[in-house]
């Protein structure tokens, strides 16, 4: 990390809330990047409780190809994706989700075992 890259995050790291955040990202950053940046976070909620990338796109407005970035940062990446997902709740908000798959894969085991 260079001095400048460090000077931003210790940019954000100064601020003291919600709304001092939103004043110095709509500064920094035009509407457009804080949506994109907004939907990829979402994409990464939503892949990580294993959702479909056409519903991600479909949700999102994301490209498959940003949403295959997106997936590989969060399984290849810095963990940055992992650290604020977990930290945010992200896979309680998702995990009505996941549940219903793990049911859904417990079903199909119970009838393949019935035969």
């Amino acid at each position: 990390m260079n001095k400048n890259e460090a000077r931003l995050y210790d940019a954000f790291l100064s601020l003291k809330d919600r709304k001092e955040v939103a004043c110095f990202a709509r500064d920094l950053m035009t509407a457009a990047e804080i949506k994109e940046f907004t939907n990829r976070l979402k994409a990464a909620g939503m892949l990580k409780v294993g959702e479909s990338y056409s519903k991600i796109e479909k949700e999102t407005g994301l490209s498959s190809r940003t949403v295959a970035r997106v997936a590989q940062w969060l399984n290849d990446g810095k963990g940055g994706y992992d650290l604020v997902l977990d930290r945010l709740g992200t896979l309680q908000t998702w995990g009505s989700v996941l549940r219903g798959k793990v049911q859904e894969v417990n079903n199909k085991k119970n009838r393949n075992e019935k035969g």
